[in-house]
């Protein structure tokens, strides 16, 4: 889904929902049916969520369509991510509800949007936005990590990852996951995680170590080493339990670890 599509199915959800529910028509005007196009769309959503005693909201609105315009990739990826919210997150019934209301969706669409002041060698906007971003969403990126597309982020809530850290293309995170350090050490010092990996609740990943391909880490384990691609890792400390039974297990989001024991 390109996009484009991605405008046109959030404008038809909207346009019915304004149809059915009275109390939807404010909220679904202003943030979908009258913004010209995606981007506009995404912008004056995350500026309403984002405004406060620290910037406003037209601040924070031209911010974002400057970025968006001058780095369209980045709606490229807003639009995958929106997609794997939807075909993950079994409680997401429509694309709406992620554009409006999931803050681990909205928070990774800002934290990309801090990484790009990082980028610019900007860093005083770019950890403004982190701190709003973690005051309002309850989730904590430094803007200098590196995440991929296609990442589901259920519930976001403490989320944590750490300046170091690399996150590959369609890995899911649930709840309470950290993606920290060992101590105060200096330099590349956060994890790296591969492609389509599935993280789960309150995991706590430190160091700079590297989780393979379609791994699959159980809640709460504490990781303090390498992850061999496609297999699973539970406990405190976390060990080798067995593999995945799903080929890319951030897609069909199993949590129940015992299937993959050897």
């Amino acid at each position: 889904m390109n996009v484009d599509e991605m405008e046109k199915l959030l404008r038809d959800e909207a346009q019915v929902l304004v149809e059915k529910e009275p109390l939807s028509k404010l909220m679904l005007t202003e943030q979908v049916l009258n913004r010209k196009d995606f981007a506009d769309m995404l912008g004056v959503t995350l500026a309403c969520q984002l405004a406060g005693e620290v910037i406003d909201r037209d601040e924070l609105e031209k911010m974002f369509s400057g970025i968006y315009k001058k780095y369209p990739d980045l709606l490229v990826s807003a639009a995958k991510d929106l997609k794997a919210t939807v075909l993950r997150d079994a409680a997401c019934t429509s694309y709406l509800e992620p554009l409006l209301f999931f803050k681990g969706f909205q928070g990774l669409q800002a934290y990309r949007a801090a990484h790009i002041l990082w980028e610019e060698g900007r860093p005083f906007p770019a950890k403004m936005l982190q701190s709003i971003i973690s005051r309002k969403f309850g989730m904590d990126i430094h803007p200098a990590a590196k995440i991929g597309h296609g990442l589901l982020i259920d519930h976001a809530t403490n989320i944590v990852i750490g300046e170091t850290a690399i996150v590959g293309n369609n890995v899911s995170f649930l709840h309470g996951v950290t993606l920290g350090g060992t101590g105060n050490e200096t330099g590349d010092r956060h994890p790296k995680i591969g492609n389509g990996v599935m993280l789960g609740a309150h995991a706590q990943l430190l160091g700079n170590i590297h989780i393979g391909d379609c791994a699959k880490i159980g809640a709460g384990a504490v990781v303090l080493c390498d992850v061999p691609p496609h297999t699973t890792y539970a406990g405190v400390p976390a060990v080798e339990v067995g593999h995945p039974t799903d080929d890319t297990p951030s897609f069909n989001m199993q949590q129940d670890f015992t299937r993959d024991c050897d």
